[in-house]
């Protein structure tokens, strides 16, 4: 298990940490179809910082389906109503590739405010 520490980092830099040792690129037996990646644990997600302007400029969409049905949702009031785990895991998922592994890969993922 590798341990991350957020605190004072940028989210990118942690996120794109993460995923890498997920997918088992440092490993030495990597393949791309298999789950060989470690167990990642991120702490003091809480205390992890955003470049720029994203406080207030990045927004998080989700489309649920129906027609009008696309929702929206700002960095701050993602943090203020799920927390910061949720910020990191939603960037880390986005780094990861969208196939039948993901799931997989995404469980060996901790994180701890």
């Amino acid at each position: 298990m590798k341990t991350i520490d957020a605190e004072n980092r940028i989210l990118g830099r942690v996120a794109s940490e993460a995923a890498n040792i997920l997918l088992g690129k440092g490993s030495v037996s990597f393949a791309k179809n298999a789950v060989k990646g470690e167990e990642v644990k991120i702490v003091n997600a809480s205390k992890i910082r955003v470049s720029g302007t994203k406080n207030r400029n990045k927004a998080y969409r989700h489309y649920t389906g129906h027609p009008g049905g696309l929702r929206e949702e700002s960095y701050k009031d993602l943090v203020t109503r799920r927390g910061h785990a949720e910020v990191i895991r939603l960037a880390v998922q986005g780094m990861i590739p969208r196939n039948r592994l993901l799931n997989a890969r995404m469980k060996l993922l901790t994180i701890e405010e």
